[in-house]
C-alpha cells in the first residue's frame, strides 16, 4: 500500500511540477486531479503492457519463435515507448485536465514517468532490505 501511494504521489507531483515546465504538455487542475490521472496512467500503461505482450506472444506463437530475433531488440530498445503510449492515452481520456501537442512532448513525458517509476520501485526495494538488514521479514 506504501508503494501505491508513493508512486501515486510522486506521479501527481510530477503532472503538477514536471510535465508543465517540459515543452508541449499542459496540465490544468489540482493535487486531486493530478492523483486520479496518476492512477490512469498506471492502469493504461498496465493495459498497453498487457496488449504489447499479447501480441508479441501471438506473433511469436504464430511463427514458431522466429519473431524473437525481431521482438527481442526491439522489446530492448523500445521499452521506454511504452509510458509515451499510456500517456498519449490519458491526455486522449481526459483532455481538459491533460494536453500534449505531438508525440515528441509525450515521450518526454513517458521518460519521465519511467524514471519515477524506477526511482520508487527502487526505494520500496531498499526499503525492504533495511528491514531485513534490522531482522524483521
Amino acid at each position: 500500500m506504501f508503494k501505491f501511494l508513493l508512486k501515486t504521489a510522486a506521479s501527481a507531483l510530477a503532472f503538477i511540477y514536471i510535465f508543465p515546465a517540459l515543452p508541449g504538455i499542459e496540465f490544468k487542475g489540482g493535487f486531486i486531479d493530478a492523483a486520479i490521472l496518476a492512477i490512469v496512467f498506471a492502469c493504461l500503461l498496465w493495459v498497453v503492457e498487457a496488449i504489447a505482450k499479447v501480441i508479441a506472444t501471438v506473433w511469436t506463437i504464430s511463427t514458431l519463435g522466429l519473431a524473437l530475433l525481431i521482438l527481442i531488440p526491439l522489446w530492448i530498445l523500445g521499452f521506454w515507448l511504452l509510458p509515451a503510449l499510456a500517456l498519449e492515452l490519458v491526455a486522449f481520456v481526459a483532455p481538459d485536465h491533460l494536453t500534449i501537442h505531438g508525440f515528441l512532448p509525450a515521450i518526454l513525458g513517458g521518460l519521465t514517468m519511467l524514471v519515477i517509476s524506477m526511482l520508487t520501485g527502487g526505494l520500496n526495494a531498499t526499503a525492504k532490505c533495511l528491514e531485513k538488514l534490522r531482522g524483521r521479514d
